[in-house]
């Protein structure tokens, strides 16, 4: 069985975004322990919307090298009103990765966390390179599916 995770890079090689900033999502498709990428989903503020860009597309383009439009001094992953989006606007964010398993950034707001988990959407937020936290989590979801403990195991 294969699930996709949705992660928040600037470069597709450390997770450095926050999920408030991100302006786009690299998804990643895992099955058998193994992951590849599968598209760039580019989050569009005006309407809301998700724009998918194919695996090749994006390896073709290097990164996404978009230019912050934030003047805000409020962060805008916290998810409090006032932030790029706020509550409302991060909203049509989460549509955007409604169909992973799993969102990873480098910081997430608790009012995101709570939307993501009532799309039964997990959420990691960490600050390490991509391969190694998509290696940890193709290793932590596949001990939960099989209902293997995590206790007593050497962690990765």
């Amino acid at each position: 069985m294969s699930y996709k995770i949705a992660v928040a890079s600037s470069d597709g090689k450390q997770i450095d975004e926050s999920f408030g900033s991100a302006e786009s999502f690299l998804i990643y498709e895992v099955a058998d322990g193994t992951y590849r990428i599968l598209e760039k989903r580019i989050f569009q503020q005006e309407s809301g919307k998700g724009k998918e860009l194919p695996a090749e597309e994006y390896a073709a383009s290097g990164s996404c090298g978009a230019e912050r439009n934030c003047n805000h001094p409020i962060d805008c992953g916290n998810g409090t009103e006032g932030g790029c989006g706020g509550a409302g606007g991060s909203s049509a964010k989460v549509e955007v990765v409604s169909d992973c398993r799993c969102v990873v950034c480098r910081k997430i707001g608790f009012h995101i966390q709570k939307q993501l988990e009532r799309k039964a959407i997990s959420a990691f937020d960490v600050s390490v390179p991509v391969d190694e936290a998509l290696a940890k989590i193709a290793y932590y979801f596949e001990r939960m599916d099989n209902h293997v403990s995590l206790r007593g195991q050497n962690s990765r």
